[in-house]
């Protein structure tokens, strides 16, 4: 049975200084969670859309950040080495619904040798009370692309993370409708790009089409390669521009679309693009596992 394209679930930014990057987000009209911890040594605040949403992470306790070993991706190792390089969009994360079969998969692919990932923590609700969510991560590596990694998330108790409340945006955005990738030479990267999202690529190999409407788009670069940006669904650019105008953030507008460069937003262009307000699935419900398949990692 093949399975249809994977729905972006969420994108990592990795930054310097969590807090000032989450002060930058709420000026540009997002709702910006609550601080998380890892037990691997990161910290991340989250932006929430309907299926989707947008993970802003630093590095807090570099001891506690194992290394990578055979057969184990550290996220924390990676997060750690690429922030020596630059801030920016690092890692790209679809939808799973059996992330030990996605693992298995992807080694029959030939796109990662990597066991399955678990973990589990606390969360915050808007009222301040406290949720339980655990994750299983199935990691791929285009070896070619040393700063871009790319996994499936199984989430085990979507009930417990996805809420409607976190998802009242000022800028009314609605999801992630889109991210880029600029590489050298796109056919190179076409096989690992089709296994990883389950989609073709278009005819002229620059866009995957995802689920729920989302885009993997890929762009000619000549120097380093890696994710450059991504695109934000909102009911309304003009309210957006407002925003980003009262909140001195600067930005260009284009036909159809509004974008904050990638030099005054941690390194990662952010364009904001019209789409339907109520943009996805409900995802409050769901019959997946409700453990971890894989033994929990520190």
């Amino acid at each position: 049975m093949t399975r249809p394209p994977r729905r972006i679930d969420h994108l990592v930014l990795a930054v310097h200084d969590l807090e000032y990057a989450a002060d930058f987000y709420t000026r540009m009209g997002f709702q910006v969670g609550a601080r998380n911890r890892h037990p691997w040594g990161t910290e991340n605040r989250l932006i929430q859309f309907r299926s989707s949403f947008l993970e802003l992470i630093s590095v807090a306790d570099a001891g506690q950040i194992p290394p990578h070993a055979h057969g184990f991706f550290s996220f924390g190792a990676f997060v750690e080495d690429y922030l020596t390089r630059r801030e920016g969009l690092a890692m790209l994360a679809l939808d799973s619904f059996d992330a030990a079969a996605d693992a298995a998969q992807f080694a029959r692919e030939g796109i990662a040798e990597f066991q399955p990932f678990s973990f589990e923590r606390t969360g915050r609700q808007p009222d301040g009370t406290q949720t339980h969510v655990a994750f299983s991560l199935a990691f791929a590596r285009d070896d070619r692309l040393l700063d871009a990694v790319f996994f499936a998330c199984q989430q085990h108790y979507p009930e417990a993370f996805w809420n409607p409340l976190l998802q009242r945006h000022p800028n009314r955005a609605s999801s992630t409708a889109a991210v880029t990738l600029d590489v050298e030479s796109p056919e190179d990267h076409a096989r690992f790009l089709r296994a990883f999202t389950g989609a073709p690529p278009s005819e002229d190999g620059r866009h995957y089409r995802l689920g729920n409407g989302g885009q993997l788009a890929v762009q000619t670069r000549s120097v380093a390669s890696g994710f450059t940006g991504f695109s934000i669904g909102v009911a309304d650019l003009d309210l957006v521009a407002q925003r980003l105008t009262a909140e001195h953030v600067p930005f260009q507008t284009h036909p159809g679309r509004l974008s904050i460069e990638a030099d005054h937003c941690f390194g990662t262009r952010v364009d904001f693009t019209t789409v339907a307000e109520h943009y996805g699935p409900d995802l409050t419900a769901s019959t997946r596992p409700s453990r971890p398949n894989a033994r929990e990692r520190p």
